[in-house]
């Protein structure tokens, strides 16, 4: 299972790390060794951080706090208190570190400093401006959540490689079908 950043917001991201929630639930984050390959997959850290049962299970928490707070947020649903108190103390904790070397920049932490990045990136998204541009994928069976740069607002997909192409198809496929009988097979090409 490889990891998906097709978001536009680190904290979607982290977030999308549960897919199919509402059908068939696909958990990215099964192993805090997944939490590790996550941390260097979305470039917070060079090396992967160690992660404790402890940690793990924060940051899980952490994931369902900012899901449940950016779908509130785009449906406008009332905000949990208790998610906003863990997203906020969770951001409090130092981020993850940069700092510049010869070999140029070089990025690490412990897991707890992975986690607070990813609940910075929440507060910032949740409190700031982009917050009315969340959005969920126009796939059923899809439950990613994405910030809608279009300038018309009118994106309808996660990512267009993979949900919104699918959709295409079958939309296709629909209206070729709908011009013939069922069962009618169709007519040679000249």
């Amino acid at each position: 299972m490889t990891f998906t950043f097709v978001s536009g917001n680190l904290a979607l991201d982290f977030a999308g790390t549960l897919q199919h929630r509402d059908s068939a639930p696909v958990d990215l984050l099964s192993a805090p060794v997944r939490l590790r390959e996550w941390s260097v997959a979305a470039g917070l850290v060079d090396a992967p951080p160690g992660v404790s049962e402890e940690e793990f299970a924060r940051a899980l928490a952490v994931r369902e706090a900012i899901y449940r707070l950016a779908g509130a947020t785009m449906t406008g649903r009332r905000r949990r208190q208790d998610d906003i108190d863990l997203v906020n103390a969770t951001a409090a904790a130092p981020p993850v570190t940069e700092a510049l070397t010869p070999a140029g920049l070089r990025r690490s932490g412990p897991a707890d400093a992975v986690i607070a990045s990813v609940a910075r990136a929440a507060v910032g998204l949740l409190g700031g401006p982009d917050a009315g541009r969340i959005r969920e994928c126009g796939d059923p069976a899809c439950t990613l959540l994405f910030v809608d740069t279009s300038r018309a607002r009118t994106r309808r997909w996660c990512d267009m490689t993979g949900c919104g192409n699918r959709a295409k198809a079958a939309g296709l496929r629909t209206r070729r079908s709908a011009g013939r009988p069922h069962g009618a097979a169709a007519a040679p090409r000249n």
